[in-house]
């Protein structure tokens, strides 16, 4: 018989405190990698693949750069974005299609309202509808379809894993992160989704701050850095961290997941297991601190009470 291996549970990355009292524990795995690359800080275990989500954006983005598409400044931005759907953020989706000749009706990504939630109450007060130019992820697909326009290659399948842009894409993951792709699935936006380490996260997050001015690894990071609100929104946290430290590369995804690097090349990567968003800030904020960049803002989150603060979640590590 073949002796099974005991389970070894992820440590505990954040705790709720509530009243003095730890309610909850968010565990999971995060990497900090050093200056030249190597490992400084593992936590749980950073070599098992998982779905990055649209902390992937970035590297979506330097791949249809890869396929021959010219964007610059707040439209290379938003190519990597996951925008909170303010009006600004809608107005460009709708100046990209035309530019590109492209109509609103050929983004695959779901109707949906506006990520943010100050956003949202106005869109819904107005009376509008959920609408795919509206879906945090329609940049990024205006760019896939706009690569692909270029290119002479299908439109109707430009989320086909087997798609042409998907394939380059695919290569520029692999190459970004220095490993292969583990295993390719849908994203909540249809798009294909490749799982990596957390490792290769950070390590792709490496490359592009360090990457050769006028790559399409290094354009991706110099646009982000540059309209850091086209990237999320004006009161998101990618936003807010990219504004405060400057050079830093800055990407959150879905189910709790974060990438972020250092124009010197230090870098991390961090998930959540659990999925649970509110544990980001904290583990952010001290996995920051721990390279000597102190962000006091993302040092805790507050727990209310009745509408006043009676706790906090914070790093446990």
């Amino acid at each position: 018989m073949t002796a099974e291996v005991p389970f070894i549970a992820p440590p505990v990355l954040a705790e709720v405190v509530r009243s003095g009292f730890v309610e909850s524990r968010h565990r999971g795995s995060l990497v900090i990698l050093a200056q030249d690359g190597s490992v400084e800080l593992s936590l749980g275990d950073p070599r098992t693949p998982v779905f990055p989500r649209s902390s992937n954006k970035p590297l979506q983005a330097a791949g249809v750069l890869h396929a021959g598409l010219d964007l610059n400044g707040e439209r290379l931005a938003l190519a990597a974005a996951s925008h909170s759907g303010e009006l600004f953020h809608r107005d460009l989706v709708r100046q990209l299609l035309a530019e590109h000749g492209l109509d609103a009706s050929q983004l695959q990504c779901p109707p949906d309202l506006p990520l943010d939630p100050v956003e949202q109450e106005a869109y819904l007060a107005s009376g509008a509808v959920r609408d795919r130019i509206t879906m945090n992820c329609s940049g990024k697909h205006t760019a896939m379809l706009a690569a692909s326009a270029l290119r002479g290659w299908p439109l109707e399948s430009y989320l086909d894993p087997d798609h042409p842009l998907q394939k380059l894409i695919h290569r520029v993951v692999e190459e970004a992160a220095g490993e292969p792709v583990a295993a390719v699935g849908t994203d909540g936006c249809g798009a294909p989704l490749m799982a990596i380490s957390l490792t290769g996260l950070a390590r792709a997050f490496r490359t592009f701050v360090l990457a050769d001015p006028g790559s399409p690894e290094r354009r991706v990071a110099d646009a982000m850095r540059a309209h850091p609100e086209y990237v999320a929104g004006t009161r998101r946290p990618d936003t807010l961290l990219m504004r405060a430290v400057p050079g830093l590369l800055s990407k959150m995804g879905a189910e709790a997941v974060q990438a972020a690097a250092l124009p010197d090349g230090r870098a991390l990567a961090f998930k959540v297991e659990d999925g649970a968003g509110r544990a980001l800030r904290p583990v952010l904020g001290r996995a920051l601190d721990l390279m000597g960049v102190r962000v006091p803002e993302f040092g805790r989150v507050a727990v209310l009470g009745g509408g006043r603060e009676v706790g906090e979640i914070r790093a446990a590590f």
